[in-house]
């Protein structure tokens, strides 16, 4: 269960990352071919973060 309690946060870190990068491209006014390959690395790191966190619930859960 310790590979969990470092792989969350990893996950959720690469998440808030590219967000905070997609923001910045944004606002400093970015080609959009950045911001839309940003987003999609977003939604990924998204549905893997999504992965190892349900994946952690169903290992509890056995226990």
């Amino acid at each position: 269960m310790n590979i969990f309690a470092t792989l969350i946060p990893v996950a959720l870190s690469a998440v808030v990352i590219v967000l905070a990068l997609g923001l910045w491209n944004m606002k400093r006014g970015g080609s959009a071919s950045r911001s839309q390959n940003l987003m999609r690395l977003r939604i990924l790191f998204q549905f893997i973060a999504l992965v190892v966190v349900m994946t952690a619930l169903y290992m509890s859960g056995r226990g």
